[in-house]
Formats: C-alpha cells, sequence, structure tokens
C-alpha cells in the first residue's frame, strides 16, 4: 500500500471546494470560527477536502479494481462527486453525507485509518475536520490559546455527548421529553450560566450603565457612548484640548443619516448631534497622527500627538450616545452626568503586563497605550474583572447544580471563551461604525490606534452585549458533532511532535513574519489566565504567551537584525519538518496548507521568502513535492480591500524522497516555481480558468496536479 497515489497527489475538483471556501467566510451562526478568534484559519471545507483526498487512493493506483482509464476516470468522477457535497456547509451536519465519506476512508484504509497530526494547530480547523470525518485527532502548541481553542472543539464536546444540562430549569423540561443530543446539553448550560453571570454582574456595577434621557423625557437604554481622544493644541496662544476625530458620521444609512456637529466657544469644543447627512470635515488630515485644531486651526504633528501620548496627557471627551429606540438608534448629544457615571468607575485590577514594541501590527504603543490595561476605559476593567471572577463563580454554581469537576470545567472554559469575545468589544480599539454598530478590536491582525472609540453598554440587546458574546458560543455547541476522540496539548514543533503512533501529518505552518500570533493573542491571555489560570494551570503558568520559541521571523526580537531573524525562523522550520517525517505514516502523503500573500515586497522587490523558506526546508530534510494545489480561501472582497493580506492557500501534498532521486539545484526549482505558481495564484483568486497553456490540466470536473509538481516529486533540491 506504501506506492499507492492518493488523490491529492493526482486529481481534486477544485472549483468546488474553492468556491465552497470562500463562501465559508460569510457563514457566522454556529461556524466553529466564532467560538473564538484566531488569525488566518484555514476553511474548513478545505480542510475537510484535503484530508479526505490524503487517504482515499486515486483509481489510477488500483488497477486491481479500475483496470482501464475510462474506468478510472468514472471513479474518479464519482470520488468527485462525493467531495462536491462534502465540502458544503449546510453538509457539515449531513450524517448521510458524512458517513459516505468515512466509509471511503474505510475502504481506502482497511478498516484502520490512521490518526490525524496537526503539530501547529492554531485554531484547531485541521483537527476538527479530521474528527468530523471519523478520524483520531491529535493537534499540538506552543501557543497557549490556540491550545485551548483546539481543547475546546475537538477534546471537550465528545466527553459530554448527548449528556443534558445541570442547571435547574433545564431538569424541568427533563420530564416532559425532552432530550439532548451531541454537545446541545452543553450549550443550553452555557446560556443559562451566562445569564447568571450577566444578572449577578448587573447587581453588582449596573449603577455604571445609567439610561439615556430622551428628548420627550423618556428613558432609553444606551447602546455606546462615543468617545474622542484628547490632546492640547500644540499652539500657545490656544492650548485647547484638540478633539482627535477621524469622522463626525453617526449614521449613514438612507434616510437615517445622522452626524456629530462640533461647536467651538470660549475657547473650548463642545459636540451637538444633528440629523442630515452633510457631517462637518474630520479634523484629521493626512497620514499617522495628525489633526487640526478645531478652535485655531493649528496643525499637530504626528510626532506631537506621540509625544504627548507618550507622556500620559493624551485625554477623552465624549462626543455622542447611541441609545435603543423603537427598532431604530437614537443618536443623542453628550450627558454631563455620564460623564461623571464614567469617571467614577475605579477597577480594582487590570492587566499590566507590557505590550510588545511591535510596529508593524500593534502601533498603539507609540502613542502611549503601552500596558494592556491601558486599551481599556476604567469602567471597561471593571466589567471585564467583575465577569472574569464570575466565570469562577459560574463554575462552583454548576458544581452546587449536580455537575462534577470535569464539567464545571468545560462550563468556565466557554464562558472564559464567551468573555474574551466581549474584550474584543470592550476596549478603546473597537470603533463606532456608521452601519449602526460596534466594530470590534482585530477588525485586522494588529492591535492598532484608534482616535474615536464606542465604549458599548455590556447589559444592553444590542451591538457587543454580553448576552449575545454566550449566544455565539453556544450556538458553535449547538452545530457541534461531538463525536470522535481528540486531544490538543502545548507543545514546540521544533522538539517535539504529539506521541501518537504513525500519523497522518497534516497541518498549517507559521507564515514566516505575516502574522505576530504570540504577541496578538495575548490580548486574550491576560484575560484567560486570570478567568481560567487554576482550571488550566499548566497552559497559563507564565505573565504572557511563550515568545523565544515561536516560529516567526520577526526582527525586534533580535534587535532589529533581520538576518538573524531570518535564520532562526528557517532552522526552527527545517528541525519541524525533521520532527514531522520521523513521525510521519508512509501509506500517506504529509499535507501542508501555506497562506500566501497577494504580494510580499521588500526592498522595493517582490519577493516571497516566506514561500522558499518553507520549500527549502521540506526538500533539505528529505521531502518530496508530489501535489500541489491552489486554493481560494478569501471572499473576492477581502482581497481588493488594499491591504496585503493572506489571499490564498498553496496546499502541499508531500512525501519522503526516495534515496535514488535524482537532484536539480535550487535554483532550477525556484524558477520553475516562479514560472507556473504566478498564474496558478491567479486564477484560484479570481475564480478564472486557467488559460489553456497552463500546466494545470483540467480532468472532466476537477483539476490534474500541476508538471512543476511531478518534477518536484522526482528530483530534490540543494543550495
Amino acid at each position: 500500500m506504501t506506492d499507492r497515489k492518493k488523490l491529492i497527489e493526482v486529481a481534486l475538483p477544485l472549483e468546488a471546494i474553492n468556491r465552497e471556501s470562500a463562501r465559508e467566510k460569510s457563514i457566522r451562526h454556529g461556524h466553529p470560527s466564532t467560538l473564538h478568534l484566531w488569525w488566518a484559519r484555514r476553511p474548513l471545507a478545505a480542510c475537510r477536502a484535503v484530508l479526505f483526498a490524503s487517504i482515499v487512493d486515486d483509481p489510477s493506483s488500483r488497477p486491481d479494481l479500475f483496470p482501464t482509464e475510462a474506468e478510472q476516470e468514472a471513479e474518479r468522477q464519482r470520488l468527485f462527486r462525493l467531495i462536491e457535497e462534502l465540502v458544503k456547509w449546510e453538509n457539515t451536519t449531513n450524517e448521510t453525507v458524512l458517513e459516505a465519506a468515512r466509509e471511503e476512508i474505510r475502504k481506502a484504509t482497511g478498516g484502520n485509518p490512521p490518526p490525524v497530526l496537526d503539530p501547529f494547530c492554531g485554531g484547531g480547523s485541521i483537527p476538527l475536520e479530521a474528527q468530523r470525518l471519523g478520524l483520531e485527532a491529535h493537534a499540538s502548541d506552543l501557543n497557549p490559546v490556540a491550545v485551548l481553542i483546539t481543547k475546546a472543539l475537538i477534546e471537550i464536546p465528545p466527553k459530554f455527548a448527548g449528556k443534558p444540562p445541570v442547571n435547574p430549569e433545564a431538569r424541568a423540561k427533563l420530564g416532559h421529553g425532552a432530550s439532548w443530543t451531541g454537545a446541545q446539553g452543553l450549550a443550553e448550560d452555557i446560556r443559562y450560566y451566562g445569564r447568571w453571570m450577566r444578572d449577578r454582574a448587573f447587581e453588582r456595577i449596573g449603577h455604571l450603565y445609567p439610561k439615556a434621557k430622551l428628548p420627550d423625557g423618556g428613558e432609553a437604554t444606551v447602546i455606546a457612548w462615543l468617545w474622542a481622544r484628547t490632546v492640547r493644541c500644540p499652539n500657545p496662544a490656544c492650548g485647547a484640548e484638540m478633539p482627535l476625530v477621524r469622522s463626525f458620521a453617526l449614521s449613514t444609512k438612507k434616510g437615517k443619516e445622522w452626524h456629530v456637529e462640533p461647536i467651538v466657544e470660549d475657547g473650548r469644543v463642545r459636540f451637538e448631534v444633528r440629523q442630515g447627512k452633510d457631517a462637518p470635515e474630520a479634523p484629521k488630515v493626512g497620514r499617522g497622527a495628525t489633526f487640526r485644531c478645531l478652535v485655531c486651526g493649528q496643525t499637530a504633528s504626528d510626532d506631537y500627538i506621540k509625544g504627548e501620548g507618550m507622556a500620559g496627557h493624551m485625554g477623552a471627551q465624549l462626543m455622542a450616545v447611541v441609545a435603543e429606540g423603537d427598532r431604530q438608534r437614537v443618536y443623542l448629544p453628550p450627558d454631563v452626568e455620564h460623564v461623571e457615571v464614567a469617571e467614577s468607575a475605579e477597577p480594582q485590577w487590570g492587566p499590566e503586563e507590557e505590550l510588545p514594541y511591535e510596529p508593524r501590527a500593534i502601533w498603539c504603543t507609540l502613542y502611549g497605550l503601552k500596558r494592556y490595561r491601558d486599551l481599556f476605559t476604567p469602567r471597561q476593567l471593571v466589567a471585564l474583572t467583575t465577569f472574569s471572577d464570575l466565570v469562577g463563580e459560574a463554575r462552583e454554581r454548576v458544581l452546587a447544580d449536580g455537575g462534577d469537576e470535569a464539567y464545571a470545567d468545560a462550563v468556565a472554559t466557554y464562558l472564559a471563551f464567551a468573555l474574551d469575545k466581549c474584550a474584543d468589544y470592550w476596549s478603546t480599539i473597537a470603533t463606532w461604525q456608521p452601519g449602526g454598530f460596534i466594530a470590534h478590536a482585530f477588525a485586522r491582525q494588529a492591535i492598532p490606534m484608534t482616535w474615536d472609540y464606542a465604549e458599548g453598554n455590556v447589559f444592553s440587546e444590542s451591538t457587543a452585549n454580553v448576552g449575545a458574546a454566550v449566544e455565539w458560543v453556544a450556538r458553535v455547541l449547538d452545530a457541534h458533532p461531538a463525536l470522535g476522540d481528540g486531544r490538543a496539548q502545548q507543545l514546540d514543533a521544533t522538539a517535539a511532535v504529539n506521541g501518537v503512533g504513525r500519523p497522518l501529518v497534516a497541518t498549517d505552518p507559521p507564515y514566516y513574519d505575516n502574522i505576530g500570533y504570540a504577541d496578538l493573542s495575548d490580548f486574550f491571555y491576560v484575560w484567560l489566565r486570570r478567568s481560567l489560570g487554576s482550571i488550566y494551570p499548566d497552559l497559563f503558568s507564565t505573565l504572557l504567551t511563550p515568545k523565544s520559541q515561536e516560529l516567526v521571523a520577526t526582527p525586534y526580537r533580535f534587535d532589529g537584525d533581520r538576518e538573524r531573524a531570518e535564520r532562526f525562523f528557517e532552522e526552527g522550520l527545517r528541525r519541524a519538518f525533521e520532527r514531522m517525517r520521523e513521525a510521519h505514516h508512509l501509506q500517506y502523503p504529509l499535507t501542508l496548507f501555506y497562506a500566501f500573500k497577494q504580494a510580499e515586497s521588500r526592498d522595493g522587490a517582490l519577493t516571497s521568502t516566506g514561500w522558499e523558506t518553507m520549500l527549502t526546508g521540506l526538500l533539505e530534510t528529505g521531502f518530496a513535492v508530489t501535489g500541489t494545489w491552489p486554493m481560494r480561501t478569501e471572499r473576492t472582497s477581502r482581497v481588493t480591500m488594499g491591504t496585503n493580506i493572506l489571499a490564498s492557500s498553496i496546499v502541499l501534498a508531500c512525501r519522503p524522497r526516495p534515496a535514488d532521486a535524482p537532484i536539480a539545484t535550487r535554483r532550477e526549482l525556484v524558477n520553475a516555481l516562479r514560472a507556473e505558481l504566478p498564474a496558478a495564484l491567479s486564477s484560484s483568486s479570481t475564480g478564472t480558468s486557467p488559460p489553456s497553456t497552463s500546466r494545470r490540466r483540467r480532468s472532466g470536473r476537477g483539476w490534474r496536479s500541476s508538471p512543476v509538481t511531478r518534477r518536484c516529486s522526482r528530483r530534490t533540491a540543494r543550495r
């Protein structure tokens, strides 16, 4: 069986996989990605298809069953039709389709399928889809946040499959014939104890969230308070507090346009709220933090505002209040009493750990936001610490209601995830969008600097409230298969891989210097550590996530030395590939996802250093590439936003290179890739078929692996 080619090494229904992978980005309710934020996740559809095609034989390798090319092609098309159904989101819970795929896997493996291992598990997409296909799933990562996310996807739900909830409301329903399948019972407890936390929190801190006074004398629940950061005008003759505002628009909905109007009186700026389209011009001018004083017209430079921020001289001024109306938002002017309430908040705790100096992705530090607590208002800190404490209290409540220790830990874990979702919205990095909602802090793979920000009402029924966060988490469990065995643990992939015997390795390795996972995930780690440190002491034993071993070519960790950073990444990735080769099951190809940027530039020239580094590491550790597949993983709207995002994934199927394989130079390999990869990527990103001269060839409903891949499988590379 070791010489049988797998489907992924010959042909795939690439168009269907790409279509469903891109479509999946617009699916929210119940999607596992909504359990907890993680960056650059691979689409579940692509992971599912790649795993299936890595195990199932290509018909050409079974001449005993399919002796003619026509019979082989007919069988291949049958497998394509199954994959086309398998990758659809609506079929992730369709047992008929899933069982058909599992049966093909059992047939291909003689009823003994391999376990699957992902040593860079990240957001857990690959091990989750392995589990959905009936495979034993193993995962590891150096990052404790990634490990906990993956535990919550593959390890915890199967332990409580079919278990009824323990809360008293649900127990009362059991007597009336209520039944619970999958992880639905756990989901119901998440909802119940989430409401319990909300009620207890309101008793303790509800006074910090006053009602808004309406013009007719009535009251309404506040949705958000909109603040502008301020600095003192650099003009000595003025000295006014300058509001730093990017936009005065509150609502741009047709027929419901509202904006803030700045009014200058007695050398000060106050704000009014007015209806209409004609929002005043914002004082932000040019790039960076360059703003015009609304009082005297003096321009404050980026350097000046940085200096004021670093000196702790940056303040905030309330611009407007957004309240819940009758099926619409109500926009109100600032309220002095509301300002006084906000200023009365006195947090007893806040994360004192410092943010890293990473100006490429975390540039709020340049303006004085140097500690994690600096990213939150005092009221937000009070709310987050209150709910963090209530996670532990809810755990005790679960025990009192009849749950055991493991179950109480599980409920606490998902409640802490809901709190992390809240933290993403309850910070001064979150902004108000004129569509009528709060945009979360991580709208990109960065912690940027924001000038006007939205402070949401945690107890509202609208955007960024705690009840919605709990519901998002519960819906993931509602739709979870809760089947099979799974294990996630914290490991450094360069030193060791999960101890499972002879797994099929499928992974999504780090992308050179594209994303600093550890730096970004600390935003959540500081809150998870407070909420769950006693439940997962090994995961949260350090103040922040591990940095020194993280595989990322980030110069700032090497005193700005890019060469040292590159060398660290290259050597580490090579060691990781060596560990994978030692463990990997020889009957199956190892598969790698590599997220490829639209364009990577260095010193003014286009390059793909990360891609070449990964290939070099693979080939130097004795792997040969037997299949390459460009997979579109982002919506078209995302790849045209002007940012250099991770637009496509290149999926590589790899085998250990035969000892007698002929040799090609590294230059020959790189030249071949440069000649063929751009066209393949372009056709994948646009969704168009490649031209007839392309080396990728259409085969019925699918695409065959490219000739460059087949050449790579016969040759190795050397420097």
